[in-house]
């Protein structure tokens, strides 16, 4: 699809537009975000796809329609991975609940960064070299099958290469210094704790992006949707997060779901190399009802 060079600009700043209206207005001074208004700008974030999704559809037609719409819900879903391992560093930190949303949203500003370039190297790779999507797909299936044995998610921080790394060569603070990154002491600047976790939250999403991008390009690889999905699941996550951080025991299959999830879109890859595609109104069926069973399984089959 040759889209427009308007249709990237109004897109790109809507994106800017909606990000001043978080850090400016919204959220301008650091305060614990509580669940009843994190769930309505999760709503607010699914609205705007939704929307955007009825925008292609008459403006691209059904079957990008269809793309995006999958697209959006295999990275929306796997975002909640995400989830899992921001649990987990903001514990290892003890990061104050007031502090957590200032570093969300400067995470998120660094993903949009990389996930836009990976996903315009990751088409310009599969339009030039098809055979690339063998090693997508397959990169893909191994990963799923990874998920299924490695069903616990671990992170311990201070193995983090960037964390070492800045150890090494940064001066840190012994202590918090409420939400700020860096601070004067007896003349010298040190770098805060709370930078060390913006660190590791960005290359957490750098190894996130790994995953979820060949997945969604299992499905299109029209830049515009592979773009525009991918960003509405991320600036969706940071709400997420705040929505259901403190249920996320109550989905404990969700990630042999995610497993399964990507273990498909990886034989859709290597299925779509060998001209054996998967129509995408069924994909999508698939998909969702991947995670419904995962997230029904959860809930009702008790826990020993």
């Amino acid at each position: 699809m040759g889209t427009g060079i308007f249709f990237w600009i109004g897109f790109i700043a809507f994106i800017i537009l909606m990000l001043a209206l978080d850090l400016g207005v919204f959220n301008k001074e650091s305060h614990k975000i509580l669940v009843r208004e994190a769930a309505v700008w999760s709503m607010v974030w699914i609205s705007l796809a939704l929307l955007f999704n009825l925008f292609v559809l008459l403006n691209f037609g059904k079957t990008k329609a269809l793309e995006f719409l999958t697209g959006y819900v295999i990275e929306y879903s796997l975002s909640v991975d995400n989830i899992f391992v921001f649990i987990l560093i903001f514990s290892f930190f003890s990061v104050r609940d007031e502090y957590k949303h200032k570093i969300l949203f400067l995470g998120i500003i660094g993903a949009l960064i990389m996930r836009a370039i990976f996903i315009f190297a990751g088409v310009a790779l599969i339009n030039r070299f098809h055979w690339i999507v063998i090693v997508f797909g397959g990169f893909l299936v191994i990963t799923g099958f990874r998920m299924l044995i490695h069903k616990e998610t671990h992170v311990d921080p201070e193995k983090n290469i960037v964390v070492r790394f800045s150890r090494k060569f940064l001066r840190i603070s012994d202590t918090l210094h409420a939400d700020r990154f860096f601070i004067k002491q007896r003349g010298k600047l040190y770098a805060t704790p709370l930078f060390l976790v913006l660190l590791v939250i960005e290359s957490s999403d750098l190894i996130f992006a790994v995953d979820s991008i060949p997945a969604i390009l299992a499905i299109s690889k029209d830049t515009f949707i592979v773009f525009t999905s991918n960003i509405f699941a991320i600036m969706g996550l940071r709400s997420l997060y705040f929505a259901i951080a403190g249920i996320m025991e109550l989905f404990r299959y969700l990630k042999v779901g995610l497993a399964v999830l990507l273990t498909f879109v990886g034989l859709k890859m290597l299925g779509s190399y060998f001209n054996m595609e998967i129509p995408i109104i069924l994909s999508l069926v698939i998909i969702v009802f991947i995670l419904l069973i995962s997230i029904l399984a959860s809930v009702f089959i008790k826990k020993k």
